[in-house]
């Protein structure tokens, strides 16, 4: 059987690397793209010892000329087919309301909305190519409730979980599944240089969200909206 061929942004670190290591245990070839080189490489390593192959390329979500760069050459490497992409990269940031600016609204945009859309539809083509073919969009629990000094970031991750209910619609057709994924906090960098206090003991782990993704492509339970159960905490002595 030809290995699953998976794209995977953000891929270098978090919860991309844990996903991308997940379907390398099973065989995948895996083509990460995310801006920091050396959490390429060292993602790309780790890859190839857990059973996969790697491709990486360098990529800015938020810059759509380096979507428009790297996307293709993914592609180009998986012979024009594609049976996975996975829409993870994205920015968090918190600030009240009275502190938000233009800049930070349209950062947030460009990598969380608009980069998710832009990598996908450069992907439609191989995706239809595939008979297995699964789109996961990484959103948070972020997009169902407000917290406080997230709206930009409630807003962004609202709109990604928009978009993939129109376009599990618009591909159903075409036999391309679409899944949006809502994990809760979860322990990686993305949290680090972040104001406030965060207990990332409790939070979820990055192959917390790995499982829930390879058990909706196997076909495993509800496959549109998926959640990420919260850790099971020790019990207090």
């Amino acid at each position: 059987m030809v290995p699953i061929r998976i794209l995977v942004t953000g891929g270098g670190r978090g919860i991309g690397r844990a996903i991308a290591l997940h379907f390398a245990r099973e065989g995948a070839h895996v083509a990460l793209l995310a801006r920091t080189e050396a959490e390429l490489s060292a993602a790309a390593a780790d890859v190839e010892q857990a059973g996969g192959r790697a491709w990486t390329c360098p990529m800015d979500q938020g810059d759509p000329d380096s979507i428009e760069e790297a996307v293709p050459q993914a592609l180009q490497h998986f012979g024009g087919e594609l049976d996975v992409l996975v829409n993870n990269a994205g920015v968090f940031d918190v600030a009240p309301i009275d502190a938000v600016d233009p800049s930070m609204w349209r950062k947030l945009m460009a990598v969380n909305l608009t980069g998710p859309f832009l990598v996908t539809s450069r992907c439609l083509p191989a995706l239809r190519r595939s008979a297995r073919a699964h789109i996961f969009n990484i959103a948070s629990t972020a997009a169902l409730q407000g917290f406080a000094g997230s709206s930009l970031y409630c807003a962004s991750k609202a709109g990604l979980m928009g978009f993939g209910n129109g376009l599990r619609e618009d591909l159903r057709g075409d036999g391309i599944r679409v899944s949006t994924v809502y994990p809760g906090a979860t322990d990686t960098a993305i949290f680090d240089g972040v104001p406030g206090e965060w207990d990332r003991s409790t939070m979820n782990r990055p192959e917390d969200v790995a499982q829930v993704l390879w058990r909706a492509y196997r076909g495993e339970g509800d496959q549109a909206d998926l959640e990420v159960p919260p850790p099971r905490l020790p019990e207090a002595l």
